[in-house]
């Protein structure tokens, strides 16, 4: 599986393209606005986009979902379904937050913890991690070595918890309990700067090194 990372919106929010090396097909992930840029990596990319996938409910991972889903005619799957409430209130938080209008969504299918996705002939694990927000999904696809793992875990730090339905002893449960227990090697793509590995996070992440306890 190959992979392409797009930082959009002035959150610079990681959008990424999950690519099936066999097949061509393409899944973009967390599409969350800038969808003139996003087209545009897509021509370069090339191959055949099969559909979304939404780690969680967020405006600025979301946004551009409901246009970019209309414009390219593909399904949408994820995130896990407690975090219906946060797609539901995008017009409002675009609003309030200055963005661009976000149109609220309802996906083609919720996913759930133990559940899988396919891109092409590539399958990846879902992975129902909480604490960011409630119904936050991960995307761990073993034989590549590679997670996204929107806003849980960060290089060097963790997503934030003080936003509604948020609660860190969730989150850092959901990180030690589900991302540590993959690969050290397995890179990850954050929802927000540099990618990393379990293994490193492990290792030195101030929040949930395995030194902490």
């Amino acid at each position: 599986m190959k992979y392409a990372i797009l930082p959009v919106t002035p959150y610079q929010q990681n959008c990424s393209f999950l690519q099936c090396e066999t097949s061509g097909k393409v899944a973009v992930v967390d599409p969350g606005g800038d969808l003139e840029r996003i087209h545009a990596a897509l021509e370069q990319i090339g191959g055949t986009v099969e559909k979304i996938l939404v780690t969680h409910g967020h405006l600025d991972h979301v946004g551009g979902v409901a246009d970019l889903a209309e414009q390219l005619g593909v399904p949408v799957e994820g995130p896990q379904r407690e975090d219906a409430f946060w797609i539901d209130m995008l017009p409002a938080q675009a609003a309030k937050m200055g963005f661009p209008p976000a149109r609220a969504f309802t996906p083609e299918r919720w996913l759930e913890d133990g559940d899988t996705v396919t891109v092409g002939d590539t399958r990846l694990n879902v992975l129902h991690c909480p604490g960011h927000t409630p119904g936050h999904v991960v995307f761990h696809q073993p034989e590549a070595g590679l997670a996204v793992v929107g806003d849980v875990l960060f290089a060097g730090s963790i997503g934030r918890t003080d936003f509604p339905r948020g609660d860190y002893q969730t989150l850092i449960d959901a990180i030690r309990g589900k991302l540590f227990t993959l690969p050290d090697e397995t890179q990850f793509i954050p929802g927000h700067g540099p990618m990393s590995t379990i293994g490193h996070e492990r290792q030195y992440n101030p929040f949930v090194a395995d030194h902490r306890g």
